[in-house]
């Protein structure tokens, strides 16, 4: 596994948490998701 693909995971678990909290999980993974994806981006543009 690589170190990019754990903030992506970390980013989906974080909004499934925030998901299941405001009732409406599987919103919260893919905004998760779009979240980690710009964060990984951002990192590999060193």
């Amino acid at each position: 596994m690589k170190q990019e693909d754990i903030v992506i995971y970390a980013c989906v678990i974080i909004g499934a948490g925030i998901g299941l909290l405001l009732d409406h999980p599987f919103p919260g993974v893919l905004v998760g998701l779009g979240v980690g994806y710009l964060i990984k981006y951002s990192f590999s543009k060193k």
